[in-house]
């Protein structure tokens, strides 16, 4: 055979097949990384301006309506039960999301974190869905009868307060508890009560996370108003809630890796 012959039915060694397969290696590679508690801290942060929205629209208040309507004391038909239907999804959550975490890798992988707020954001995007295609009254202040009890807005309410699990189960894995995202008094509790309160800022991480999302849920609730009395409906504020959530699920792919925290 000749030379010329040879070269003809030599395999066609293409670049292009190992660039492929290296790009994809080195994405499963940064996929499977762990997520430093500095960086990690900055999405759950933001994830607190989320839950105040949330709960600037209908949902929150969960155990007060529960001891206030097993009383008597609630006039809202059944809101009792709404409210602890509510903690009830909150707490499947929490064993859903842990499970799912140690599942697949812990909490601090960026393939956990990435998969973990993508549930999430699509739970909202179907709760924000229910409302706006009418199957829920999603009108501010409702025009129904406080008499009328409708179960179907158990929907969205378990749906929300199933996927807010997911972030404390995060901040946990990640090592940032003292960022829960979705229980302010907790985190007040905390940040008062810290005897390094007046510490510099750059001595005291742990403050600042908690003042920072101690603002932001506070500032996420007075926006999650005026946006449900500016629109007359709920449901725009769980859009925005839905944006946010999917931009923090994108941003788990670009941030830094564990360090030493």
């Amino acid at each position: 055979m000749s030379d010329e012959e040879k070269c003809e039915s030599a395999p066609n060694l293409s670049p292009e097949p190992l660039e492929r397969r290296n790009f994809l290696q080195g994405f499963s590679q940064q996929l499977a990384e762990e997520i430093g508690a500095s960086l990690g801290s900055i999405p759950l942060i933001a994830c607190c301006f989320a839950t105040g929205l949330t709960d600037g629209t209908l949902y929150n208040g969960n155990t007060v309506f529960v001891a206030l309507g097993t009383s008597g004391q609630n006039n809202k038909p059944f809101g009792w039960a709404r409210s602890l239907f509510s903690i009830g999804c909150f707490v499947i959550g929490c064993l859903a999301f842990s499970r799912f975490h140690k599942l697949i890798g812990g909490g601090r992988r960026r393939t956990t974190l990435f998969f973990s707020f993508l549930l999430q954001t699509v739970i909202v995007v179907v709760a924000a869905t229910i409302i706006q295609t009418g199957i829920v009254d999603g009108t501010y202040p409702s025009r129904r009868d406080p008499a009328d009890v409708d179960f179907l807005e158990l929907a969205p309410i378990g749906l929300l307060s199933f996927q807010a699990a997911g972030q404390i189960v995060n901040s946990r894995g990640l090592g940032v508890s003292e960022v829960p995202t979705v229980v302010i008094t907790t985190l007040l509790c905390d940040l008062i009560s810290d005897e390094n309160i007046l510490q510099p800022l750059r001595r005291n991480v742990k403050r600042n996370r908690r003042a920072i999302a101690f603002v932001l849920t506070l500032l996420g609730a007075i926006c999650g108003g005026w946006i449900s009395k500016a629109t007359g409906a709920v449901q725009p504020s769980l859009w925005f809630v839905a944006a946010i959530k999917a931009a923090i699920t994108i941003s788990w792919l670009f941030l830094g890796v564990k360090t030493t925290d």
